[in-house]
């Protein structure tokens, strides 16, 4: 069944249609924009899925009759009265209700607080749609998306000054142009991650999920996709405006967060590899917290790569007018935390250092008995959604041999999609087993089966960023994978079973999120969402 919006006050939105599968138990919606006025581009392109491509009759076994009277988009009024929601005020156009600016100004600045997530009370919650900025078009298809974005998208030319000899973005006639560059690689992203795979295997599939923290416009994550390498970036919304919407308008992973004082959105041994270039994180600082937090997520046999001040500071000092006493400071720390950790240190080279997490305790004799090494008591390292980190290490999962990965080992890219996850293999999550999850792996490629027959524009590029509301195990994006587009896993955290975890081992990347409360995201960032269960999930809630 299909919707189209109609205008409401003057205003024309963009047709936001509404894909109601209901043999299948889940929904799309195709996200448009307001617009001040005329007729949009996603009203094209919703039309054109209107008139060709939302026959329900292409699923045969699909019945609305019982489900739905009358003709498709109507209405009972005598049943239901209909809400409408009005435009906001148009300064709300980039409004992100828990990173708001004006209520961050009102918490501490130490260590981050301000930048964390504080969402709105009830009373001032706004009940209104949000606007798109004037003259607000559809962004450009992958690839050329990663390359290049509408100006009147994100009309901010603040970087393009601030940035200008590094390279990050640049202006051009009614576009912004991203060259690939950098703080520490202002001649490419793609020489930068030529330099990184010398030393970690970046190429043959070993490295597919990555967390780049402080991500500028995430041209370091933009660039790896290319060699199959995932990236979750992520940056505060602070004085490098709209970093982080200039990744999502460019169709690359990322979200709005921080390392304050509370623990990152992410299960434990989750990434293969962490990158910091220039982030601007005192990994020294709060007896090494941030980087025992990298640590947690860091799967065993992981990289973490640390680019910037203060690596190679007694070459550097003077070019980035600081004391040496102070980076020298900076960098005994952070290799007094490392060695804590018990990672080798691979390479360290002009502004490049890179460390691995080893592949078990076996690795780290006599740590226990370390007195400077406090382990942490939780038993639940994924239980993370508002918890406050601690300077206390995360110990390895229990191994029966030193050569073994603690918490099992992952097939490489692209066979580790639908191999089975340690997790599953272990029993680790009450419920599911082998035949269960191989039996959803079934479900789901059936099912994004016949949602591409009824949506021909699933992966042509236009959709880039997908995301799963409620993403269960991962199989809705393993079996959309494609170098077209990328799938953003949301495990709610009420969910009855902790999947996070699963969904990066298979290769995939995701976040743990409340849906009572805002998305860590921008406006108009994602160009389809994929809700499976929600409503059942918070009903009553």
């Amino acid at each position: 069944m299909a919707m189209k919006a109609n205008s409401t006050d003057g205003r024309t939105r963009s047709s936001v249609q509404i894909f109601i599968v209901v043999g299948l138990c889940c929904f799309f919606y195709i996200l448009g924009a307001w617009q001040r006025s005329g007729f949009g581009k996603g009203d094209g392109i919703a039309m054109e899925i209107t008139k060709g491509g939302a026959d329900c009759n292409i699923v045969p076994n699909l019945n609305f009759e019982t489900h739905h009277g009358g003709e498709a988009g109507s209405v009972d009024e005598s049943e239901s009265k209909l809400k409408v929601f009005e435009p906001c005020d148009p300064r709300h156009t980039d409004y992100t209700p828990c990173q708001d600016q004006m209520r961050a100004m009102t918490f501490p600045r130490e260590n981050m607080i301000y930048r964390e997530r504080h969402c709105p009370p009830e009373q001032e919650k706004l009940h209104c749609l949000i606007p798109a900025p004037k003259g607000y078009v559809t962004p450009f298809p992958w690839p050329k998306s990663r390359d290049y974005v509408p100006f009147a998208n994100a009309p901010y030319k603040s970087l393009t000054v601030e940035k200008a000899v590094q390279n990050w973005i640049q202006y051009e006639g009614n576009v912004f142009r991203f060259p690939g560059g950098g703080t520490q690689f202002p001649q490419g992203a793609d020489k930068y991650i030529d330099q990184l795979a010398s030393v970690i295997p970046i190429e043959n599939g070993t490295v597919r999920t990555a967390l780049d923290t402080g991500c500028g416009v995430a041209s370091w994550g933009a660039y790896l996709l290319s060699r199959d390498v995932i990236a979750m970036s992520f940056a505060p919304r602070d004085s490098h405006e709209a970093q982080v919407q200039f990744a999502l308008e460019r169709g690359v992973p990322a979200v709005i967060g921080v390392l304050g004082t509370i623990k990152l959105p992410y299960p434990s041994r989750a990434f293969d590899m962490a990158h910091c270039s220039r982030c601007l994180i005192p990994w020294g600082a709060n007896d090494g917290m941030y980087l025992m937090e990298v640590d947690r997520v860091l799967r065993p046999g992981g990289y973490w790569v640390l680019s910037g001040p203060p690596i190679n500071w007694k070459n550097n000092y003077k070019a980035w007018q600081r004391p040496k006493e102070e980076l020298q400071e900076e960098q005994r720390r952070i290799e007094e935390t490392a060695k804590l950790l018990c990672w080798e240190k691979k390479y360290e080279k002009g502004e490049i250092a890179i460390w691995r997490k080893r592949l078990n305790a076996y690795s780290c004799p006599g740590r226990q008995d370390d007195s400077q090494a406090t382990f942490c008591k939780s038993v639940e390292g994924d239980d993370v959604w508002y918890k406050k980190m601690e300077p206390c290490i995360t110990p390895y999962p229990d191994v029966s041999s030193p050569d073994e990965v603690a918490g099992g080992e992952v097939k490489s890219f692209p066979e580790r999609v639908y191999s089975v996850p340690p997790r599953i293999t272990s029993g680790s999550i009450p419920g599911v087993s082998v035949e269960t999850y191989q039996e959803e792996n079934s479900k789901w490629k059936k099912h994004v089966n016949a949602y591409k027959r009824i949506n021909k524009l699933i992966d042509s590029g236009r959709y880039r960023n997908i995301m799963d509301m409620n993403a269960g195990m991962g199989g809705f994006a393993a079996a959309l994978v494609s170098p077209k587009l990328w799938v953003m896993n949301v495990v709610p955290t009420i969910a009855e079973k902790n999947t996070l975890g699963v969904i990066y081992e298979r290769g995939l990347i995701g976040i743990y999120h409340d849906w009572c409360e805002a998305f860590s995201t921008y406006p108009r960032t994602y160009d389809l969402i994929h809700a499976y269960g929600v409503f059942h999930l918070y009903k009553d809630k």
